[in-house]
């Protein structure tokens, strides 16, 4: 062997034996690990991302901080494990935290290797999944790490409607690093290892007085179904993961690009006889709206996010004719569909993550009205309800709105009306557009007229079918061009097809400005 070869040849054999060693953490970490239902981070990527598709980056780094001991502790990856792979053969940025090292805990070295895939997937304008194991910062490196943590958070702004951020947490996630997740498009959580809080129930048992476990304070549940901060939640993380593979399929790779198409065997022209029994005519009859929307969207599958909070709107991914969609919808079911403080929020948010990411959006109307209440009020429902108001107004993606029956006030026209500014809005002939209920506007309008009659209940119900007759018939909204059609409910799926076809090359811009301040 050439004396250059041999030497080449020793040195790749050290350079494999180092990384073999970077891989091989403390076996009794490792089942600690194990023993608590939580998976390493290179078993995590594995699931996450296409077979040995996984490249990464920075394997050797290692800190350069001393003090208590940390100069005798210099494992490699830092605690850290950063990439790329693909994800149905796309390219996919990646960063997990490795629990078994510092606890995951974040120094400079650490925040640096983020810092870094979090930059190259804006580069490369892919999306980016964080899976978070971490016990937040490392406290021997004092501010050091602190500013690792302002590094990320002023990147995940930078990266917001830019690329997709999905963080997906696997383990616990205390203090400052609490807010890399808030500020990404959606959140995974896994019941009973995953928690999140900026303070943890020592600290608020000292402070307050008040006793709670970890999940209590910040478990999956809580924040799924309490806070919100949580989108989806999961009994495992297999599961979890699986899910997260599931929603990046569904999304562009980033803002200048459309989501991808998939073929469907779903007819286009599908007819929908089952609505008409779904959805009943009598308005204060509640439904399910999750069954008209299995009925429309291609193959009855679509992708819930926030299932679990604000249930009173319905928020989904889905396909028509291949195309992904995202459906916003009044829930009928709980609280008869009426929009309060939470379900506005979580509508908004939605809204504004479909408008950056070039996802059309259809909107089905059955509502009532904002909530009423003193409560509602005095925590700025107004303001509160004006953010999905904005949302739809500032959205120039394809929008198409459906009132499939009640649509009252200034909730009809927040869910996007055609006043403010939906390209298409359609109705079924069980459709009640109006300021409000015939029997309320009746009370008002009539009031003296009922309160003198010899019956007022029979007055009332007369002055009421009067009011309904004359401008709550199915047609009156469309007589006045602010319904572009009136169709058959058998024929939905097939009409929002068509629309969201003719609808394909939208463009539309809005005013030069740095940007807008929408209500808070």
């Amino acid at each position: 062997m050439h004396p250059t070869r041999r030497v080449v040849h020793h040195l790749v054999e050290e350079l494999d034996e180092i990384k073999r060693s970077a891989r091989a953490v403390n076996p009794k970490a490792t089942e600690r690990q194990r023993s608590k239902g939580k998976l390493t981070p290179y078993e995590r990527i594995e699931l996450l991302l296409d077979e040995e598709s996984f490249t990464e980056i920075e394997p050797l780094r290692r800190h350069r901080a001393t003090g208590f001991g940390l100069e005798d502790r210099r494992p490699h990856t830092d605690g850290v494990v950063t990439g790329w792979g693909t994800i149905e053969g796309r390219t996919v940025f990646v960063y997990a935290h490795d629990f078994r090292i510092f606890g995951g805990a974040l120094g400079e070295a650490h925040a640096q290797k983020i810092h870094k895939v979090m930059d190259l997937a804006l580069s490369a304008g892919a999306p980016l999944v964080s899976l978070n194991d971490g016990a937040g910062a490392r406290i021997q490196e004092g501010v050091t790490a602190l500013a690792g943590y302002g590094g990320i958070f002023v990147r995940n702004t930078r990266a917001s409607g830019v690329i997709p951020q999905i963080s997906v947490m696997l383990g616990p996630c205390a203090g400052g690093a609490a807010y890399s997740p808030a500020l990404t498009d959606f959140v995974f959580m896994v019941r009973d290892t995953s928690q999140m809080f900026i303070t943890g129930p020592d600290v608020v048992q000292a402070v307050t007085g008040e006793q709670e476990t970890l999940d209590g304070l910040g478990g999956a549940d809580v924040h799924a179904g309490t806070s919100g901060v949580a989108h989806f939640v999961y009994e495992d993380e297999e599961s979890c993961l699986a899910d997260v593979r599931y929603l990046v399929s569904m999304l562009p790779q980033n803002n200048r690009e459309l989501p991808p198409v998939t073929p469907t065997d779903d007819p286009a022209d599908r007819s929908g006889d089952g609505l008409m029994d779904l959805v009943p005519t009598d308005p204060n009859r509640a439904y399910d709206m999750t069954e008209v929307i299995g009925q429309v969207v291609d193959d009855g599958e679509f992708f819930e996010v926030h299932e679990a909070w604000a249930q009173n709107v319905i928020c989904a991914l889905a396909r028509l004719d291949g195309h992904v969609v995202g459906i916003v919808a009044n829930q009928p079911s709980r609280l008869a569909g009426a929009l309060d403080i939470q379900a506005s929020e979580k509508a908004a948010r939605f809204v504004q993550f479909c408008d950056a990411f070039n996802i059309p959006l259809v909107t089905l109307v059955d509502v009532p009205g904002f909530l009423p209440g003193v409560q509602q009020e005095h925590s700025g429902i107004i303001r509160h309800g004006a953010k999905l108001l904005y949302a739809y107004c500032n959205a120039t993606v394809p929008r198409i709105s459906l009132v499939l029956r009640k649509a009252y006030g200034g909730a009809y026209i927040v869910m996007d009306s055609r006043s403010i500014g939906a390209d298409l809005a359609l109705a079924w002939p069980t459709n009640e557009i109006a300021v409000m209920g015939a029997e309320g506007a009746a009370n008002v309008i009539f009031r003296h007229e009922i309160k003198a009659a010899g019956d007022p209940v029979a007055t009332a119900a007369r002055m009421a079918k009067e009011y309904r007759t004359a401008l709550m018939h199915p047609y009156y909204a469309a007589e006045r061009g602010l319904v572009d059609d009136v169709i058959d409910p058998a024929d939905t799926r097939r009409t929002l097809i068509r629309s969201l076809d003719m609808l394909r090359q939208k463009h539309a811009e809005l005013p030069s400005r740095k940007h807008g301040n929408p209500p808070q």
